[in-house]
């Protein structure tokens, strides 16, 4: 039997006149990373505040590590962490304060040696005695995570973890989320970056209409499509592939 670490029969949700979540479908396997996908409105963010137990359904079923996200919230909130569009990190702390205070709150032993080991894992070490309201929007973004990631969570909510960030700053975050992945952790993963998706995702829905109306490997999904005319053409180099090329080389020149 397949090891479901989320599952959504049916899934309704409305507000007032408007049904934004019209019967979802979704099942993601414990330790992939999972992406869903869907233009501006399209319910990812609905979705996710769902199952992370900060709005109630409707309608049908959900359950994240086998416990109801309405019946057994707590149980839920235990299992899980979410990193919104915005980040948590409060600016008049230090990098450092801001996971000692989550790991407190949270009842973590050890919350200072828990704070050096992941600013260490987070390339943070040598901001970590400055205030966030300093830290880059890249850096930001990596202390969100990781004050995400005190306590263990077995489930990981990315709700567009890398919107409006540089290039460098988006790679790195990319790693981090693979590094997750690999050492067991499940992410439900949202994104309107293609890109991203293809990078990261083991399997890819995509929600449009209130629905899941494709699910599955991006092979699997290439599929759906007709095959691909072949034409024989110089590939010239991304603008993004310009640019981490340039930086890159002015790094090693400092």
């Amino acid at each position: 039997m397949p090891d479901f670490a989320i599952q959504t029969e049916n899934l309704r949700k409305s507000f007032k006149e408007n049904e934004v979540l019209k019967g979802v479908d979704l099942a993601v396997l414990r330790g992939e990373i999972f992406a869903l996908l869907g233009s501006n409105g399209a319910g990812k963010t609905t979705t996710v505040n769902i199952l992370s137990t900060l709005l109630k359904p409707n309608g049908g079923t959900a359950s994240v590590c086998g416990f109801d996200v309405v019946r057994q919230a707590g149980r839920v909130r235990g299992s899980i962490s979410l990193t919104g569009q915005f980040s948590a990190v409060d600016g008049m702390l230090t990098g450092r304060e801001n996971i000692v205070l989550i790991a407190k709150l949270r009842g973590v032993p050890h919350p200072k040696k828990t704070a050096e080991r992941s600013l260490e894992r987070f390339g943070l070490t040598q901001a970590a005695d400055c205030r966030a309201d300093t830290y880059s929007g890249g850096m930001a973004r990596r202390l969100d995570i990781a004050m995400s990631l005190v306590g263990d969570p077995a489930v990981i909510f990315l709700d567009e973890p890398t919107t409006g960030l540089d290039p460098e700053a988006r790679l790195a975050v990319w790693e981090t989320i693979k590094e997750l992945a690999g050492g067991g952790v499940t992410i439900l993963l949202t994104t309107q970056y293609l890109e991203e998706a293809e990078q990261l995702a083991d399997r890819i829905a995509i929600l449009h209409g209130g629905k899941i109306i494709a699910n599955g490997t991006l092979e699997e999904l290439k599929k759906l499509f007709p095959p691909a005319k072949i034409e024989y053409i110089e590939k010239q180099p991304t603008l993004e592939e310009v640019f981490l090329a340039i930086i890159g080389g002015e790094g090693q020149r400092q």
